[in-house]
């Protein structure tokens, strides 16, 4: 059936291609991707089991972190130190009290070395799905937290904390081995944090 209705027939190799519309490109020769494909997982390098991706960079904590568990320990170790001596020294040992006292500021050294090979080892990232967690001088851990997952967030600081002005966001799952910290924060960006953990949640369970 011809559907020129009396004119010439219809021969589609001797029409011209129909021109793209005004703004858009023609589309390209050759066999496209088949329905339903999938899109190809990125690719990272051995040395980037722990990287963000996307090109993201790791966001650091603040160096008052570390001064604040170095601060804890030695108002721990100060009383602990005393104790020892007290005890040591009543029977007149001299010699252990001071082992004893040398021992309790090892300790203490050695906790403000790990708090700060911790804090370098700190990292989080904030992805347009998830937030992303890595820390570990030992062990070295990455969470990923869905933002869809999350079922609130809260930010606690101790008595040092607020002294020091820092906070730490907790971003709670219903599963508790997902739940991720991020610590030393300055107060100011603990809250900006909060709320944009806050927000995206929100969006994220509407979209469910």
């Amino acid at each position: 059936m011809n559907p020129n209705h009396g004119g010439q027939p219809y021969d589609p190799a001797a029409q011209p291609p129909p021109s793209p519309a005004p703004g858009r490109s023609a589309p390209v020769d050759g066999p496209g991707p088949p329905p339903g494909a999938v899109a190809a997982p990125p690719q990272y390098r051995p040395d980037e089991a722990f990287a963000p991706g996307g090109g993201l960079k790791w966001w650091a904590i603040s160096r008052r972190h570390t001064w604040q568990r170095t601060l804890r320990a030695v108002l721990w170790a100060v009383p602990v130190g005393a104790l020892g001596v007290f005890l040591l020294g009543r029977d007149g040992g001299l010699a252990p009290a001071a082992m004893w006292v040398s021992a309790v500021f090892l300790a203490a050294v050695v906790v403000g070395i790990v708090a700060e090979l911790d804090r370098r080892s700190f990292g989080y990232a904030e992805r347009a799905d998830d937030l992303i967690v890595t820390h570990g001088v030992f062990v070295k851990r990455l969470i990923v937290v869905p933002y869809g997952r999350m079922q609130f967030v809260d930010v606690t600081a101790g008595l040092l904390e607020r002294w020091m002005g820092i906070a730490t966001v907790r971003m709670h799952t219903a599963a508790a081995a997902t739940d991720a910290t991020v610590p030393g924060l300055p107060a100011a960006d603990a809250a900006l944090l909060r709320d944009r953990l806050a927000h995206k949640g929100e969006e994220r369970s509407m979209g469910l």
